[in-house]
């Protein structure tokens, strides 16, 4: 298990739209994140492009893979780098108009978009 460190620059700040009282907020979908749902926190800015210590954002697992399944970290540091760009994407505006007609609680495994497969390098 990863150990954490303590670090001397600003704590990371977690956007999340959460209730008072209630559960967090996905900040993409804008659904709730119940307790047993699986979810994660999504840097802003890719941690390999410098976002270590910079925002984060509570998603359902399925909308953060749906992310990283479509854009790479490059694409995500340059112009989607808050939750409002990744809503008005069009490629992720379909997908959360999909997933928002779903249980709050769902996941489904996520394939890489055909773009992202195309990619890849062919010695993999």
């Amino acid at each position: 298990m990863r150990r954490q460190r303590q670090r001397d620059a600003e704590p990371q700040t977690d956007t999340t739209t959460a209730g008072i009282d209630g559960p967090p907020c996905c900040a993409l979908c804008g659904r709730t994140i119940p307790p047993q749902a699986r979810s994660s926190l999504h840097h802003l800015t890719p941690k390999l492009k410098g976002g270590t210590h910079l925002g984060t954002a509570r998603l359902h697992q399925i909308c953060h893979s749906a992310i990283h399944a479509r854009y790479t970290e490059a694409e995500i540091a340059r112009r989607l780098s808050d939750p409002a760009s990744l809503r008005e994407d069009p490629e992720l505006s379909r997908f959360v108009a999909w997933v928002r007609t779903k249980p709050d609680d769902f996941h489904a495994p996520t394939r890489r978009a055909r773009r992202a497969r195309e990619r890849t390098p062919k010695w993999r």
